[in-house]
């Protein structure tokens, strides 16, 4: 025992050493952080925290940072098992390849990993967790999920006491201020797309964001975080934001709500529901407020009640501070906690609930011809199915003149928008598909969750 705790403080009298692999935006962000604010940390864990070796795609590429002494290496993988580091920092991306290798080398090699890479975790993260666990090292991944939110810890440590019962947010910034911009300044979803994609918040080629793919990696991670199982993205229902028009903004607006996708994994009897997919919330409620490229998360505790965190979501700054946070954790000593807060050994297998049975309110907007019997077939394709309607209204265009625009168009569709009571989600998709097939449309009739926030 005297001679186990002689080792450890010899350890901890020695700088930690850091290899990142990976320096573009994530990774510049933290050599910034340690460069400014280095003495201060090191004061706070008690010892130095060194870049000693960095990896990257291009050698030749300008950086903001000069690397210093840290020696450079061509290929990741080496990196991850060189003797020089303690950690193996991984910025690379991507869930497989290059990224994969290399902390499954760091792992096998005895390194502590510390990494943002949200689609490997989302794909591997159970096999990588137990590879960490059988070698008594650390897989931190705080960076994973909403950038500079510490919803990570929150979950895995702070909340360890509470039975989860739900976890829900807004995880993409882009697709927050895509929506955001669209409810503020009327203006189509393309057209903020394309704002977006000039300001650097939306990639070239966007599906991965506005398709919802992002919110789902980061959902899966904190599923598995929440309810103990084994991470599970293939299981998780994605619908993205493609599909929704200033129609339907505007509709939300005029009906006291906001629209926002989210990302929702909810307990239930028959198993767990795991979802992305555009929502309405009442725009008074806290998550409605939420706006721009901000994330936020909410977490239903049977002790804890419900808590909201907030903050920037992706962005260098941001998701430095939490990859920083992660190896000072490292830096300070100790055990370090299960990846996913317990035993990979103990996680249970992921059980999805019954597919259709999520109950709640629908929205609907129908573009319906004007013509004798639509609307009877309509209530009648509804009532088959046991849908009960709140509220049918019929909307002209913003700016139209009553009385003028709003009058009939015989044969023309005009825009009907319907508000369901609860019911379910198996029911509302066969009312609807069976209103597409009798032609009563002239498209494919939208549909958008009201969640109960």
């Amino acid at each position: 025992m005297r001679g186990g705790a002689i080792a450890y403080r010899a350890a901890m009298n020695k700088p930690l050493r850091l290899g990142i692999a990976g320096l573009g935006t994530v990774g510049m962000g933290l050599l910034q952080l340690l460069a400014e604010h280095g003495g201060r940390l090191a004061e706070h864990v008690g010892r130095e925290i060194e870049v000693v070796a960095v990896s990257a795609r291009s050698r030749t590429k300008m950086r903001v940072l000069a690397m210093g002494n840290a020696r450079w290496f061509d290929d990741a993988e080496r990196l991850a098992v060189d003797p020089s580091i303690d950690v193996f920092v991984e910025l690379i991306g991507g869930d497989n390849g290059i990224a994969k290798r290399a902390v499954e080398a760091a792992l096998g090699a005895g390194k502590h990993v510390v990494t943002a890479n949200k689609a490997l975790l989302a794909k591997h993260g159970s096999a990588l967790a137990r590879r960490a666990e059988t070698a008594g090292v650390a897989l931190n991944f705080e960076a994973a999920v909403a950038g500079g939110i510490p919803v990570i810890k929150t979950l895995r440590e702070a909340l360890a006491g509470n039975q989860i019962r739900r976890v829900c947010g807004i995880l993409n910034g882009t697709c927050n201020y895509i929506l955001t911009k669209m409810q503020e300044e009327h203006r189509s979803f393309s057209d903020i797309l394309r704002e977006a994609q000039e300001k650097g918040y939306a990639e070239a080629d966007p599906t991965f964001d506005i398709g919802g793919f992002d919110t789902a990696h980061k959902l899966t991670l904190l599923t598995s975080l929440a309810f103990g199982t084994h991470v599970a993205f293939e299981e998780v229902h994605i619908e993205g934001i493609e599909s929704i028009t200033q129609a339907d903004i505007e509709a939300a607006h005029d009906l006291g709500y906001r629209i926002k996708l989210l990302g929702v994994a909810l307990m239930t009897e028959s198993g767990i529901e795991q979802r992305v997919h555009p929502a309405m919330v009442r725009k008074h409620s806290a998550i409605a407020e939420v706006s721009g490229v901000t994330n936020c998360v909410a977490i239903d505790g049977d002790f804890c009640g419900t808590l909201l965190l907030a903050g920037a979501g992706a962005g260098a700054k941001a998701t430095a501070s939490a990859v920083a946070s992660d190896i000072l954790d490292l830096a300070r000593g100790g055990t370090s906690p299960p990846p996913f807060g317990i035993s990979a050994a103990n996680l249970e297998t992921y059980k999805r609930a019954k597919l259709g049975q999520h109950q709640g309110a629908y929205y609907v907007r129908l573009s319906v011809f004007d013509r004798p019997g639509a609307m009877a077939s309509i209530a009648g394709r509804m009532g088959e199915r046991e849908v009960s309607l709140e509220s049918i209204v019929q909307r002209r265009p913003r700016g139209a003149q009553p009385g003028i625009d709003a009058r009939p168009r015989p044969g023309l569709p005009t825009s009907v928008i319907l508000i369901t009571h609860e019911t379910t989600e198996q029911a509302i998709r066969g009312a609807l598909e069976a209103i597409h097939g009798d032609g009563q449309v002239s498209e494919k009739p939208q549909m958008i969750r009201i969640e109960p926030l």
